[in-house]
């Protein structure tokens, strides 16, 4: 894959090798000759020290351990240590213990009848199945082997490991472990850039020390500055590392932990004996399930209020238990041990620290910042009907988008009878500036009569459809009416032109702007296949000794069979890439189709997705409790990398009410991809069809967004540039203040812009927390100096509240019905100032839809600035002059004194207005080009 290192929007997709892989560290020969040396340890003492002192020092439990002496089945005495509960790591994990089963697992068995959650069966502090072989150093890695020396009972120990401890950067760290003699699977993408501290005879600058076990496979990671610990896997845990169960638990500095997802989670991850399921899979978003998506990526607060986060670059079917001490434990069942450490110290540096490693977030085009409008079952005539009455009633929108009802027997690339003049309808929505999206499935009909369905004939002759064990296609069924579903393997070199045509040919008879791909978990109406995943060494596969805890308590329920071989390995696995390699292919065919940025929103989402496309949070319900964990939602995605998200606003399943959706309409004209959409079966919900009050307050709140288009689409080039959030938690703006940590009610856009929702039915105000700042309400232009406060604030039926920081300026637009149209308006500036009459802001300005922008240079960059009394604005960049960007209005919060002999670059200006009352200052009808360097002065 060639992946831009600034902005580029056009990408070749990776193409992986049967077989990829590094070239390791650790050869097979060197290994043999190192076996032959019987504990031959070097290690430098600034990288570790003992087992026994360290993990006693740094969990401060020295004082509670009591040991015991038992006997080992293995001919190795252990020690059970009898501490805290908390304290106990899992052994048996699946299946029913009893003192026996235990103890012939080297564990310690100690039955608790108060808690069910607390492990009866538990490792000792010295369970250890390996040994030192041997460790040596350079200036900017570490290299060790260890020998097995206890055998578990999971089949298939790795006899030799080899641990790479690569310092990259000065705040990234990377910790592999992995066989050196037997190449396992790695994921192929997302292609993460290979780094490394240049290796001079210069001091190391670091944020950060490595540890080593001495006698074990355990290390710790600390934080340099304060010698904190953030990471420690040293004497505890149990870990193992076999063919299909591999496990290594740490202990942690906090309880404020965040990320692990696709999960239905509260914001601050529940660590009270808390297991979290990593395998892509398509079932309506329930609290303890596996969701759509795997991201095994964690942020964490410190308690110094600095930020570290951690990454497991596996792609493998897993587990993840997090549990009060506070601690974390990894159980995959696959691939091998990649760690990544991020030493941030802000919540903000760790994002970006992580999306330099897994890419950046692409660059939307203009018009997908707009609202978008989508139903589950529909006619043509009830598509057109719901165009019209939005366009009468003045709803800003711009995109009509067209789910699964457009397709003939539910096929891909097909047009059903009932919408032959879809074609007619989307040119003509192009001809007034408007958009459309459609559906498009991973899975291609297989039974259509032979030679009636190209995308069928062509996939097979270019052999691009996963086998099964027979080398023929393996066959489930999703949508397709004829009953036979077959599914594209998007790993294979082929699959680039064959889905680049078949999006092509659809492309002439129906030219869509964008495509939502959906179902690529993947999703399957069956088990595995119609032959039940049948073949001669399909069950270590279908049923590994050691299955997470996932939907259906199998791994090939509701999916396709974890045994066939795709062209970049098994689909057990590849299976939580699969739906990420279908963006990636898609993403690029549209590129190349378009010539412009594409517009890709996938359902099924891996570490990386956000470099190619955006995600929905797929069958939500018509809830309130539905509407307000999608905040927590688009938060953590915003983490993972995948700034353009959103959920289905006012709920997909069951009907919604006139209310959750008026105040649904508000919340989601704040996502930061705005999308209203529903099932089959129920109520209409596009905003006219719940009439006056859902019509007021979309409107309203829409109508606020377009103005605030110029400011959310810089927040989005900060994404793809810098790697920031566009919505954020509180605790990232103020990582210091503890009463952030776990609000999950509010939000932020960037670093200005505080979103309050109403969240709970019968409410005209809300209660919401204003961190230590001064904050200026959106609506009132009053000023609020807040010392870390809650306030009842005021919410009408039809308004949503917010809230601007002081600080900032934030560019506008007046607003339009469609992004087009509002393109062509006057901009204006929102200007906020702090406690020391300060103000900056930024706008980044381009084409909105044409490829990199970036590398090429062809945009503006403005910056503005407030200092007490004087405005102005400074051109970094100034490429892009198709069109005006005049500056008409601006409105200065916050002014006390009504101002006197205003200037205009050095001229008097009269064309002003206070408001006493409000303390507002508003400039109007200024005629100023904002890429011409500009000064007002007032006294």
């Amino acid at each position: 894959m060639t992946r831009k290192t600034k902005s580029g929007n056009a990408y070749t997709p990776i193409t992986p090798k049967k077989s990829i892989d590094d070239v390791p560290k650790c050869s097979k020969n060197t290994v043999f000759s190192l076996l032959t040396i019987l504990l031959l340890i070097s290690v430098s003492t600034y990288l570790y020290m003992s087992d026994s002192e360290n993990t006693l020092k740094n969990s401060n439990i020295s004082s509670k351990y009591l040991k015991q002496k038992i006997g080992s089945s293995h001919g190795v005495d252990n020690y059970c240590t009898v501490t805290s509960d908390e304290y106990k790591f899992d052994c048996f994990p699946r299946g029913k213990a009893d003192k026996e089963s235990c103890e012939k697992r080297n564990c310690c068995w100690s039955p608790n009848t108060q808690n069910s959650q607390i492990p009866w069966c538990y490792y000792s502090s010295n369970y250890s199945n390996y040994k030192v072989i041997n460790v040596t150093e350079s200036r900017t890695e570490i290299t060790a082997f260890f020998n097995i020396k206890t055998n578990t009972i999971y089949k298939n120990d790795l006899k030799v490991l080899c641990m790479d401890i690569s310092f990259q950067t000065a705040q990234r760290l990377r910790v592999k472990i992995y066989d050196p003699e037997n190449k396992r699977y790695e994921p192929p993408y997302p292609e993460v850039p290979i780094l490394k501290l240049n290796n001079t005879n210069e001091p190391l600058v670091s944020d950060y020390i490595v540890k080593l076990s001495d006698n074990n496979v355990g290390f710790a990671i600390l934080r340099k500055i304060d010698n904190l610990t953030i990471f420690d896997t040293r004497n505890i845990g149990g870990f193992i590392y076999s063919d299909q169960f591999i496990q290594l638990s740490a202990l942690l500095p906090t309880k404020y932990i965040y990320g692990l997802g696709e999960h239905r989670s509260s914001l601050v991850l529940d660590m009270n004996w808390k297991t979290y399921t990593f395998f892509n899979h398509d079932s309506v978003p329930t609290n303890d399930m596996n969701g759509y998506g795997s991201h095994p990526f964690y942020l964490m607060i410190e308690k110094s209020g600095k930020s570290h986060g951690v990454f497991l670059f596996n792609s493998n079917a897993m587990d993840i238990v997090l549990q009060p001490t506070p601690a974390i434990t990894y159980r995959t069942i696959g691939g091998i041990l990649d760690f990544y450490y991020f030493m941030g110290p802000t919540p903000s540096d760790v994002i970006s620290q992580y999306t330099d490693t897994i890419g950046r977030s692409f660059l939307p085009s203009y018009w997908t910042l707009g609202f978008h409008i989508c139903r589950y079952g529909q006619t043509f005539k009830e598509l057109i009907n719901v165009h019209n009455r939005t366009v009468s009633a003045g709803i800003p929108w711009d995109t009509h988008w067209n789910d699964i009802d457009y397709m003939k027997n539910g096929n891909d690339f097909t047009l059903s009878d009932n919408f032959t003049n879809l074609p007619k309808y989307v040119n003509y929505l192009h001809e007034v500036g408007m958009h459309n999206v459609i559906l498009l499935d991973p899975g291609v009909a297989s039974r259509e009569p032979k030679g009636s369905y190209p995308p069928y004939d062509d996939g097979l002759k270019n052999g691009v459809f996963i086998k099964n064990s027979s080398g023929l296609p393996l066959e489930g069924q999703v949508w397709n009416l004829d009953g036979g579903t077959v599914f594209p393997d998007f790993t294979h070199p082929k699959s680039i032109d064959y889905w680049i045509n078949q999006i092509s040919n659809f492309h002439n008879i129906l030219p869509f702007d964008g495509l939502w791909i959906d179902m690529n978990e993947p999703s399957n109406f069956i088990n595995g296949d119609w032959e039940d995943c049948i073949s001669t060494n399909s069950s270590r596969w279908e049923n590994p000794q050691y299955t997470p805890n996932v939907a259906g308590g199998k791994l090939n329920y509701k999916t396709i069979c974890m045994s066939v071989i795709q062209y970049a390995g098994l689909h057990y696995d590849l299976h939580n890439i699969y739906g990420f390699s279908e963006a990636i292919t898609t993403q690029f065919a549209l590129s190349v189709i378009k010539n412009s940025r594409p517009l890709v929103i996938s359902r099924s989402s891996f570490s990386g997705l956000g470099h190619f496309a955006g995600h929905w949070t797929g069958d939500v319900f018509s809830t309130w409790d539905d509407m307000k964990q999608s905040i927590t939602d688009i938060m953590l995605f915003n983490m993972f990398g995948v700034p353009l998200v959103g959920a289905d606003i006012c709920g997909f399943n069951d009907n919604t009410t006139v209310e959750l959706c008026s105040r649904w309409s508000q919340l989601g004209a704040f996502y930061p991809f705005s999308r209203n959409h529903n099932s089959l079966g129920s109520v209409d919900q596009d905003p006219v069809a719940l009439g006056p009050l859902v019509i007021e307050s979309a409107k309203k709140a829409l109508l606020i967004r377009y103005s605030l288009l110029p400011y959310l689409y810089s927040l989005f080039w900060r994404a793809h540039i810098y790697g920031e959030t566009v919505a954020r938690p509180l605790f990232f703006e103020y990582p210091n203040d503890n009463c952030t940590y776990s609000i999950d009610t509010q939000f932020l856009w960037g670093s200005a812009l505080l979103i309050s929702p109403v969240l709970k039915e019968d409410q005209v105000d809300v209660d919401i927390y204003l961190p230590n700042d001064l904050w200026y309400d959106y609506y009132s232009k009053k000023c609020i100096q807040s010392n870390g406060s809650i306030f009842t604030v005021e919410a009408p039926s039809d308004t949503i509240p917010l809230k601007i920081r002081g600080g900032y300026i934030l560019p506008i637009q007046d607003p339009a019905t469609t992004t087009t149209n509002s393109r062509k308006n006057s901009f204006g500036l929102l200007v906020t100032p702090n406690k020391f009459k300060e103000a900056f802001g930024y706008l980044f300005w381009d084409d909105g839809d044409s490829l990199n922008v970036w590398e090429n240079g062809l945009y503006n960059e403005i910056h503005f600035k407030l200092n007490n009394t004087i405005l102005l604005n400074e051109v970094i960049t100034n490429n892009y002059s198709d069109e005006k960007t005049i500056l008409q209005n601006i409105t200065i919060f916050g002014i006390h004194n009504e101002p006197k002999n205003i200037q205009v670059n050095g001229a008097t200006y009269s064309n002003f207005y206070y408001n006493k009352t409000e303390e507002v200052l508003y400039f109007l009808t200024l005629n100023l080009d904002l890429n011409i360097v500009f000064n007002i002065t007032w006294t």
